[in-house]
């Protein structure tokens, strides 16, 4: 029997990921060796593997096969746009995809007004005000603190994460429009899907028991 093997985002979510696994009765005693230097984590029994990788890319490793299945949030789905299953809302690490400035960029957002937008996520902002609001931008890729952008002047306006809107009050901005919610989802490779479905369904519906549970 070939091994299943799980991509992670590391930090916040794969630790939630792997709680939610063992309410399924899935676990990996290994990974919780926090000084471990391993890659990869691997549970015999249940012929599973495990790896951690930086968000942006567990979608390319789910794709290209590297990983059966993967646990990332919904950001990083849209941003990277890969050939994938996006399976199941896992309900954790809720947040939203907002438009955020200055009250006074209101409204030029309302008049369509040829503005700056500065984002870590430049695929998402292009989509939202291209496709959904017909307005003509221009996108600044950052990768930093994107709201620093409005307050040196970079930028009219940025689209990011917001979960509570603290950091955005803090420096005098708000949010002005919502683009989607966000949360972890569970991703599966297209031909894995497949070749091994009972395997991952049984997998998929261990997920479902314990965001049930979570409830």
């Amino acid at each position: 029997m070939r091994y299943i093997t799980f991509a992670l985002a590391k930090g916040r979510l794969a630790k939630k990921a792997m709680e939610m696994l063992e309410l399924a009765g899935i676990t990996c005693e290994e990974m919780k060796d926090e000084t471990s230097r391993k890659l990869i984590f691997v549970n015999e029994e249940l012929k599973l593997k495990f790896f951690l990788a930086k968000a942006s890319d567990v979608p390319t490793y789910v794709e290209y096969g590297a990983a059966d299945i993967g646990v990332v949030g919904k950001d990083t789905i849209l941003e990277e746009g890969r050939n994938l299953y996006e399976v199941m809302d896992l309900g954790i690490g809720k947040c939203r995809m907002c438009v955020a400035g200055p009250a006074s960029a209101r409204e030029r957002l309302k008049h369509h007004e040829l503005i700056r937008v500065a984002s870590k996520y430049p695929v998402i902002a292009k989509d939202y005000f291209y496709n959904k609001k017909h307005q003509t931008v221009e996108i600044i890729k950052l990768n930093g603190s994107v709201e620093l952008a409005p307050i040196v002047g970079l930028s009219e306006v940025i689209v990011d994460i917001v979960e509570t809107g603290t950091t955005l009050k803090e420096n005098g901005l708000e949010v002005l429009e919502e683009i989607c919610p966000l949360s972890a989802r569970v991703v599966v490779n297209q031909v894995s899907m497949k070749m091994e479905n009972e395997r991952i369904n049984k997998i998929l519906a261990g997920f479902k028991t314990a965001v049930e549970k979570r409830k």
